[in-house]
């Protein structure tokens, strides 16, 4: 009688735990709904903000770019917090600025007491000890997944669903592409090679609410676009490296426009809040011919990529869902790529984290004659050098205000001050000019750097 009523209990004990599960299973697969819509972040890598279109510039053809652009809300004023790449990448995963990412993993190296061989490692999968977008969006049911540039050895390290980064083995380091392998592996395939990946999840995960990182590697070096998009410019009246370059811009703008047909093919489209950014900016105006010097051939101009100028910083930002949205509206308040994360959380209402640097700008998106920002502050921990490829280590920082764009240089004891109304392109420096407004950029910049040190 005893073992009897022993199997029923046990009995009873596994059917509750069978609808425990099914009930669990069920809370994961969230619906999706107007309150939880499919999240595309677009990620440009090395485009400079004038060269779209929508920006005005009529000589490179993105149309995709455009109609995204046209179809909502566009900042023109963005700005990126670093000249490079991957310090940008993880303000978009993490909501926090560089300086004070570096420094919260220094703090967890001196907790785990990481022994000295052992940091640089460590460092590589730092990213598993911050709550990014997408461990916060898992909570609300979210599937994600990783494709295009990744620093962070891979895309489990984001808390990434699924991904094409996959990491490396220390044998790697060996290899003549083992630089690559660093900025992202085989996630660099996406959109240059392939875009089955990023298919294959959407159609695995149509049932619920997602978030794709869609950062392919473009229209970063190698300027190698196929002759379908390199055909477009062949014959125009500007330079083979601009023509290489602007090739690449298509490419990118291509890839865009396959993921949005595909999406609309499946029926994803309509509740999905697209939103777009650079990683740092460029500089390859249609008179400028780089191949000749590898160090712009790989960088750019000098304003641009590693510079301490505002188109090393500066990034249109778009944010558009359809009929949620408001279509064709610009906006020329500042905006910082940190605050991308704490608007897409807001628009799904869950509360932005308390360590966030960025704010949301849902109001300013709902009525773009508003302002937030009156002045975004940066640290420039690196430039170029004729002497090494990969840049020289500085100390540098940067302002920008509606009027003015203002650069400090403590390693190469340089000021710059640049009136942005008529001079976008910083050639003018009317620091010695106007030594009071340097006096005051330089006073907020202390006032910063107390604040992000505290």
């Amino acid at each position: 009688m005893k073992k009897i009523l022993l199997f029923f209990v046990l009995l009873v004990t596994l059917v509750a735990c069978k609808e425990d599960a099914k009930k669990t299973v069920e809370s994961e697969q969230i619906q999706k709904t107007e309150d939880n819509p499919n999240i595309i972040l677009l990620v440009g890598d090395d485009q400079g903000y004038p060269y779209f279109g929508f920006m005005g510039a009529d000589y490179v053809q993105t149309p995709n770019m455009d109609k995204l652009a046209a179809s909502g809300t566009l900042f023109t004023e963005g700005y990126v917090p670093q000249n490079h790449c991957r310090p940008s990448l993880q303000t978009l995963m993490t909501g926090t600025l560089p300086i004070n990412h570096e420094q919260y993993v220094e703090k967890l190296i001196e907790e785990r007491q990481i022994p000295e061989d052992s940091i640089v490692g460590f460092k590589h999968h730092a990213m598993l000890h911050f709550e990014t977008l997408p461990r916060i969006l898992a909570k609300q049911g979210y599937k994600s997944f990783q494709g295009g540039k990744w620093w962070e050895f891979n895309y489990q390290n984001g808390g990434f669903d699924e991904g094409m980064t996959k990491g490396w083995k220390k044998g790697d380091k060996k290899n003549d592409d083992w630089f690559l392998q660093f900025m992202g592996g085989d996630g660099r395939q996406l959109a240059r090679a392939t875009m089955q990946p990023v298919y294959d999840f959407i159609e695995k995960y149509k049932e619920q609410p997602f978030f794709i990182w869609f950062a392919p590697e473009l229209p970063h070096y190698p300027f190698d676009a196929p002759d379908k998009y390199y055909n477009i410019y062949k014959d125009k009246d500007m330079t083979e490296s601009a023509k290489r370059y602007y090739a690449n811009c298509t490419w990118f703008d291509d890839g865009v426009g396959e993921l949005v047909r595909y999406l609309k093919e499946k029926g994803e489209f309509d509740n999905t809040l697209f939103v777009y950014v650079n990683d740092n900016g460029w500089e390859q105006e249609p008179h400028q011919e780089f191949r000749h010097d590898s160090l712009r051939w790989h960088n750019g101009g000098d304003k641009g990529k590693l510079s301490v100028y505002d188109q090393s910083f500066r990034t249109p930002i778009i944010f558009s869902w359809k009929d949620k949205i408001k279509a064709d509206a610009k906006s020329k308040a500042l905006m910082h790529s940190a605050d991308i994360p704490a608007t897409i959380l807001d628009y799904i209402n869950v509360e932005v984290p308390k360590d966030y640097f960025g704010k949301s700008y849902k109001a300013l998106i709902e009525n773009t004659n508003k302002t937030d920002r009156d002045i975004i502050i940066g640290k420039a921990t690196q430039m170029r050098s004729e002497e090494d490829m990969m840049g020289m280590k500085i100390e540098a920082y940067w302002a920008r205000t509606n009027d003015w764009f203002f650069q400090w240089n403590l390693t190469t004891e340089t000021i710059g001050l640049f009136d942005m109304n008529k001079d976008p392109r910083n050639d003018n420096n009317l620091a010695e000019a106007n030594p009071e407004k340097v006096k005051e950029f330089q006073q907020r910049i202390e006032n910063w750097k107390e604040e992000r040190t505290k």
